[in-house]
């Protein structure tokens, strides 16, 4: 129902822009020194031109005009670049004048006033809170702390699916994934799991896919200059009810953390770190720390690692094990790899994941064809001269990753799922994933990059491994195949669910 208010009342603002303005944006190329464009309508630019996916819409559009085009979203300007070798020219040989992220009223409404780290203004606070994040916060030291703890809970994760086989159940399995995941996010950040009551856990799953939906959703606020003011899709009650939500749990949990913090220093016990939101309350309480981190600041940061890592990875795993069902040759390889590596009488650990790699390039292939962020959203701090072209001050960047990755330049057979692609001649996987080679950017690339890389590539790769090495994969009627169609959505979800019964081949627990 809300989807069809908003496209009808986009169609509304195109039928009277229509009617009150006729003529067609008709700069000229030499004057404004743009890169090509498709027609633009009046007030709405080329929003019409989206749907029903952006991505893809943009991709079309890549095909026909470019691999560098001009669109104007509303009243927003906009360059979209498609080729690993635009990708560069932004993110590398021009990436300090595209470091800012475009405002959003969304985000900034739930994170506080941007005062988290993804969406803050690039400048010295997004520089210490990098810092932090690359050294204390989500550097290798804290995330070997953490390993007993996302290996405790894949292991109950596998424990359920152990069940579900015996019962010969069906499983909803990225239901069971984001659950998986949100467990380990929440451990990490707080110490604990968002409830023990189930009912409330799901409470918590359902507030940061709320999240994800609304910061992804377009809002026409954003793009549409007389809509700034109005709230015509009615996000701004939901946002506040989110926003509620989210603040109460946080405000319970960081009193507890102090309250504990309080009695153990009384005691004299020991001041040591026991997960993000101690690290967090340390800086803040820190004299000497070089920034003040307020109270929104870490509910902010909390709010990012939920809802940046607690989806994606989930995701991720649900395409690979769909791609893996569809073809089984793969899965017979990837088994293979697992029996000779790890044996039939222990379950797979992160340790073993650098002697694994066909299920390294499984997870890369899968990032390539299903990037959990299909596109990087950037805007430019100054004028910048791109290819040729003149690129203003203020306008949004969109590198379409997705595009990127099925650019037939750079990929033999792009659409085919074939992890061979990434081993090399010695056997082991080639091509890193962290930025570096720009024809594969799934977690971004420069200053901006995903700091929880290596979170996700330990979540994913164990995860996955552990659903290949313990069970068969049994979808629900159909020819025994899996839909790949893709859906709406931010972080690039299946358009259908992935409901499988998991048949057990071998049980690694005593």
């Amino acid at each position: 129902m809300a989807d069809f208010q908003g496209h009808l009342i986009l169609f509304l603002v195109w039928l009277v822009s229509t009617i009150l303005v006729r003529a067609i944006f008709r700069k000229t190329r030499t004057t404004s020194r743009l890169p090509p464009s498709p027609l633009a309508l009046p007030l709405i630019g080329h929003l019409h031109l989206l749907a029903p996916i952006p991505h893809q819409a943009l991709h079309k559009l890549s095909t026909r005009y470019g691999p560098l085009i001009h669109i104007l979203l509303g009243s927003a300007p906009c360059v979209v670049a498609s080729s690993p070798e635009m990708a560069k020219e932004f993110l590398k040989n021009h990436e300090t004048s595209f470091c800012d992220r475009p405002f959003s009223a969304a985000v900034d409404y739930l994170t506080y006033g941007s005062a988290d780290f993804s969406f803050t203004p690039y400048g010295p606070y997004w520089k210490f809170m990098k810092k932090l994040c690359m050294s204390e916060l989500l550097g290798g030291r804290t995330l070997n702390q953490f390993l007993p703890l996302r290996a405790e809970e894949i292991r109950r994760f596998m424990q359920f699916m152990l069940k579900k086989a015996k019962a010969n159940g069906a499983v909803d399995v990225g239901r069971e994934l984001i659950r998986l995941t949100n467990h380990i996010v929440s451990r990490m950040t707080m110490g604990q799991r968002c409830s023990s009551n189930e009912d409330e856990a799901d409470e918590v799953r359902k507030l940061v896919q709320d999240t994800a939906e609304l910061t992804g959703k377009f809002n026409l606020a954003d793009y549409i200059w007389f809509c700034k003011n109005l709230d015509l899709q009615g996000f701004g009650k939901r946002l506040k009810q989110v926003r509620d939500k989210f603040d109460a749990m946080m405000e319970r949990i960081i009193k507890e953390h102090e309250e504990a913090r309080k009695i153990n220093k009384e005691q004299g016990g020991d001041l040591t770190p026991n997960d993000l939101l101690d690290i967090l309350l340390n800086i803040s309480q820190d004299e000497s720390s070089e920034m003040k981190l307020t109270r929104e600041n870490i509910k902010a940061f909390i709010l990012d690692l939920f809802a940046a890592g607690t989806d994606t990875s989930a995701i991720t795993t649900e395409w690979a094990l769909a791609e893996l069902i569809n073809h089984p040759d793969i899965m017979k390889k990837a088994r293979e790899e697992l029996d000779s590596v790890v044996g039939k009488n222990r379950l797979v650990e992160e340790s073993d994941i650098p002697n694994l790699p066909y299920l390294q390039a499984i997870v890369k292939e899968t990032l390539r064809l299903h990037p959990t962020g299909p596109m990087i959203v950037r805007e430019s701090t100054e004028t910048c001269p791109i290819n040729g072209y003149e690129i203003p001050a203020r306008t949004r960047l969109f590198i379409n990753v997705w595009a990127i990755g099925r650019d037939p330049n750079h990929w033999q057979n792009p659409l085919e799922f074939r992890p061979e692609r990434f081993i090399g001649e010695d056997g082991r996987s080639q091509l890193d994933v962290r930025g570096q080679h720009f024809h594969l950017l799934p977690f971004g690339s420069g200053r901006r990059a995903c700091p929880g890389i290596s979170l996700a590539l330990y979540v994913v790769h164990s995860t996955l491994a552990a659903m290949i090495q313990c069970f068969d994969w049994k979808v629900s009627g159909g020819n025994g195949t899996v839909d790949m169609e893709e859906g709406p959505g931010l972080t690039l979800p299946r358009a259908y669910p992935l409901v499988c019964v998991p048949v057990t081949r071998i049980n690694p627990f005593p």
